[in-house]
């Protein structure tokens, strides 16, 4: 579990870096051509360790559902809304929408036991603990503009 723990902790850095250095590449080339370099090169490296580490056992595709081909296509929207979302609202701001968005849409599939996973029964205190993390993000945002108001 310590390892789980850890290993989201960095994810979550990881996307909020990504997703700074996405919002750069965008300002200089535009949202298409910054979700064909993200990808592409996320592509790219993704190859090259899988071969490393791999080997030819990548090319081997069995038992899998045809519909999960459509992650790499989920990405696309991804990248294009994170950088869209972040060049309109700012990152912190962007990136706690996104977590909330997550969050919720995670409980509902695990509630569901939609997309292959088992289902999980849906509790009160789940949907309380996910207005709890709305409510924050809401003091920090409104809490910021009044911050912000008060020094202009």
């Amino acid at each position: 579990m310590i390892i789980g723990l850890i290993l989201a902790l960095i994810a979550g850095s990881l996307v909020s870096l990504q997703n700074i250095f996405n919002t750069k590449v965008n300002e200089k080339v535009g949202s298409r051509a910054t979700t064909t370099l993200v990808l592409g090169m996320g592509f790219l490296a993704s190859f090259i360790m899988s071969l490393i580490f791999e080997g030819n056992r990548i090319f081997t595709l069995r038992n899998m559902e045809p519909w999960y081909w459509i992650s790499g296509l989920i990405g696309v929207g991804v990248v294009i809304c994170l950088v869209q979302g972040t060049k309109r609202l700012g990152p912190t701001y962007a990136i706690s929408i996104v977590l909330i968005s997550q969050l919720g849409f995670a409980l509902l599939w695990d509630s569901l036991g939609w997309l292959g996973l088992e289902k999980v029964p849906f509790t009160w205190k789940q949907l309380v603990g996910v207005l709890v993390i709305v409510g924050g993000i809401l003091v920090f945002k409104l809490g910021g503009a009044r911050e912000t108001q008060k020094s202009a």
